[in-house]
């Protein structure tokens, strides 16, 4: 039953690359321990008015709020200088 929920998304060899490149520039900027958690998601909005795709990084360190950080762009086009960005602003 668990085949029909099922993401392409998830088996594109490409897409995962680009999130596993994402965690670890996440990671290194951040200085997230061992235990401290992320995830990479690209959310697609469906309104024109929003200007399309917006990457969503989630930051759970051990002992503190879970953080949001909202770049407006797709993965593949984050950079380490707005990921940079885009943690300071969520500090």
């Amino acid at each position: 039953m668990a085949l029909f929920f099922r993401s392409k998304r998830a088996e594109d060899p490409e897409r995962a690359a680009v999130s596993r490149r994402l965690n670890d520039l996440a990671r290194a900027a951040l200085a997230l321990g061992e235990d401290d958690a992320l995830t990479v998601s690209e959310i697609a909005c469906g309104d024109p008015a929003c200007g399309g795709a917006e990457t969503v990084i989630l930051v759970m360190r051990v002992g503190a709020r879970t953080k949001a950080l909202k770049l407006a762009m797709p993965m593949a086009q984050v950079t380490e200088d707005a990921l940079r960005r885009a943690a300071e602003e969520a500090a």
